[in-house]
């Protein structure tokens, strides 16, 4: 045996050993990506005719464990990708001094640890060829057809866009086309990432700067996205090492001076096993360590320098079935104490990103606390793996992976359909990106819905209007949900009910809420419909809302800057009364040729202390000093303009926001109308809200012909029977009140 024969050799048996360690971990335990990429050293030397060289063979023996149906057309498939592969880059070398076909091996190794399919990791081993070598993509095409082709195109196509210093917004417009709507692209670009990130030490420190920055703005977001924890967790830790070396450095000794010390989390997990054998419960027990980015997170979520005790892991429990889950939770709180604080079903509730799993605390009889997680094979493959784990997600029959073939309840389901992911985020980001007028919305757009991490549930469909579920990000309005539910015809909302009371449409939804939008059923007729108020992009958290509303108003400049009488972000369930027409505000700004409207969020009236923000079409908004819409605009740093109130400006129109409280009764209502009417002032829209312990709180939005008519409107309101409390509506300031 030749001399690079008797190393391929050893180093075979090594990688074999990692294949079969690596498999006993990943079913129990957080997969160790960083060992597999020893396999690729493996040269490409020494195989004999008709035998697979032996780093294929390693590659082959994971898929074949991850998918036991893979039979010869595989195999045969990865062995003549593998030599095309091989072929085409020998004589290329790495930056490092290795063969460069130890790349793509090592890209293709990750991906059929985490379970990929067959033409994913086929993809995998020739994601490079194209850029790289004189192969064609119509060789790809004629030698592994169209789905291969596709794959490889589109990894090509996201290799050669510069993503720059600053991550700039195009860049990553030009990612999503590159991408197109298969997230397998995006799954290859990120596992090539990562073998990317364990060599990124041959390089320049500030390229490893860039490179660290760009990962930690969008890759791992993405990863996340795709429920890929496996990746996520060590691009996180790569990243920290190279931005933070010296907060890495200590957390590292952290947790090596703990890993040198009995781990008390092994008595727990060895009480938990008694339990539930005696409990009849067949479940795995393992330790999951937590990762060194998790470690630095927790310390910085307490404020403190150091951990102990139970911190630096979690306990994982494995079962069978969903109602195993539940049998093991009701084990857990009854014969450990719970603290209730911590628990949370994703089973019931799955995340954004497909993960599943019932998260709990406990404490046992010496008082070490525990974190726990349990979940099914099914759940814990695809909380490490995400749509990855899913085998071939565009197939028209369910997943081909026997866990997920086999899975069963919410977790189970056959994931068929243009977009696995849920709810069809990579769909959603397609149509913002076409919508979007320019690439800083939608850069912006990407960003924000990266950065949600938790959502809401919030069910519609009352009325006798057909029932269903919205997904929203935490802290979505009734805005959000109306663009979600309608798309651009959400301009036609007018109000929104929610657990049946009308509700302002800036109302932040909770989970579990039951929604009602009151559309507009006119709009989709009328010759020029009217459009969403500028205003409501103070409400919109959803990309798709701001994009919608930002749409319009780049489309009607003019509308955008008029104090048109548009939709008030309350509902209005009594009809308009005498609503006279706007005329020009009486406020001033110092700003060359800016127009001045009132803000209709706090409806300010002369005199009050009053800002400016300059809002879409260069016209500034006049708010109440201490409105929350102008408080939100301050902390996103927008800059305040001055403004004041026109001298002698006693004439024109003014709304003004003013609330009754009263005890309920017959006519109360009607009363009050008449009294308002009787001032000659106009009500714009009006909202009463359900009786509570026989009071009852009504809002009334009006039109003063001057600012001395609102103290004679509050105190005619207060002279009627029963009205104990009329005000003016937040933000407190200086309200008049008799």
């Amino acid at each position: 045996m030749s001399a690079d024969n008797a190393v391929n050799a050893e180093s075979a048996d090594n990688a074999a050993d990692i294949v079969r360690r690596g498999l006993r971990r990943i079913d129990m335990r957080r997969i160790d990506l960083r060992r597999l990429g020893r396999v690729a050293l493996l040269g490409s030397s020494g195989h004999s005719r008709g035998r697979l060289p032996g780093a294929i063979e390693h590659l082959i023996k994971v898929h074949r464990a991850r998918h036991p149906e893979a039979g010869r057309d595989e195999v045969e498939t990865l062995r003549r990708a593998y030599v095309l592969a091989e072929s085409s880059h020998r004589g290329q070398t790495r930056k490092s001094g290795e063969p460069y076909i130890t790349h793509p091996l090592a890209v293709t190794l990750i991906l059929a640890e985490l379970g990929a399919e067959t033409t994913t990791l086929t993809a995998s081993l020739l994601h490079d060829t194209v850029e790289d070598t004189e192969v064609t993509l119509d060789q790809v095409r004629r030698g592994f057809g169209e789905e291969v082709s596709y794959l490889v195109d589109g990894v090509t196509k996201l290799e050669k866009v510069d993503y720059g210093a600053a991550a700039e917004p195009e860049t990553f417009r030009k990612m999503l086309l590159a991408t197109g709507n298969d997230v397998r692209v995006m799954s290859i670009k990120l596992a090539d990432r990562l073998h990317n990130m364990r060599t990124l030490g041959v390089m320049r420190p500030e390229k490893q700067a860039r490179i660290a920055k760009v990962t930690r703005d969008v890759l791992i977001p993405l990863a996340e996205r795709l429920g890929v924890q496996a990746l996520k967790s060590e691009l996180e830790d790569l990243v920290f090492a190279i931005l933070h070396p010296e907060e890495h450095a200590r957390t590292r000794a952290m947790i090596e001076a703990a890993a040198a010390r009995p781990d008390p989390l092994a008595v727990v997990a060895e009480d938990l096993r008694g339990v539930l054998r005696d409990a009849g419960i067949t479940a795995e027990v393992g330790i999951r360590p937590r990762h060194t980015v998790s470690v630095h997170r927790l310390m910085r979520k307490r404020g403190v320098t150091e951990l102990g005790g139970c911190d630096f892991g979690r306990l994982l429990v494995v079962v069978d079935e969903d109602a195993d889950c539940y049998a093991v939770l009701g084990e857990l709180h009854t014969c450990f104490t719970p603290v209730i604080a911590e628990f949370k079903d994703f089973i019931a509730a799955p995340k954004f990103n497909l993960y599943q799993s019932l998260h709990t605390a406990i404490a046992d009889r010496h008082g070490r606390v525990a974190e726990v997680l349990v979940r099914t094979k099914h759940m814990h493959r695809v909380a490490e793996a995400g749509v990855i784990a899913l085998g071939n997600p565009y197939a028209a029959e369910a997943p081909q992976s026997p866990e997920a073939a086999g899975a069963t309840g919410a977790g189970g389901d056959g994931w068929a359909g243009p977009d696995p992911t849920q709810p069809g985020w990579l769909s959603r980001l397609l149509e913002w990106q076409r919508a979007a007028p320019d690439a800083d919305t939608f850069w912006t757009a990407l960003r924000d819905d990266l950065a949600q991490d938790r959502e809401i549930t919030v069910f519609t469909g009352q009325d006798g209007a057909t029932p269903g579920t919205l997904r929203l990000p935490a802290g979505a309005s009734c805005v959000d949900a109306a663009y979600a539910v309608h798309g651009e015809a959400g301009h036609a909302c007018v109000g929104a009910r929610v657990n049946g009371r009308l509700a302002p449409l800036g109302t932040r939804l909770r989970d579990g809420d039951a929604l009602q939008l009151l559309m507009d059923d006119t709009a989709a007729t009328a010759p020029e419909p009217e459009g969403p108020d500028p205003e409501w992009l103070e409400y919109a958290t959803t990309p798709a809302a701001r994009i919608a509303i930002t749409r319009w108003l780049t489309q009607h400049p003019a509308d955008a800057g008029e104090d048109t009488p548009a939709a008030e972000p309350a509902a209005r369930p009594v009809p308009a009364v005498d609503s006279p027409r706007d005329t020009e505000p009486v406020a001033v700004t110092d700003l060359p040729g800016a127009a001045v409207r009132l803000a209709r969020c706090c409806t300010p009236v002369p005199p009050d202390h009053v800002t400016g923000f300059v809002i879409r079409g260069g016209t500034v908004a006049v708010h109440r000093a201490g409105c929350p819409a102008g408080s939100r605009m301050a902390d996103a740093g927008r800059t305040a303009v001055p403004v004041r109130w026109r001298d002698g400006s006693s004439g024109g129109n003014f709304r003004a926001t003013v609330l009754a409280e009263a005890l309920s009764r017959p006519r109360l209502l009607a009363d009050l109308t008449e009294v308002i009417a009787a001032q000659g002032i106009g009500i714009v829209s009006a909202a009463v809200e359900p009786p509570q312990e026989h009071r009852v709180r009504h809002t009334y939005t009006v039109e003063l012909p001057a600012p001395e008519a609102l103290a004679a409107l509050m105190r005619a309101m207060k002279s009627v029977p029963g009205v104990y409390d009329v005000y003016r509506a937040q933000p407190a300031v200086a309200a008049i009140r008799n």
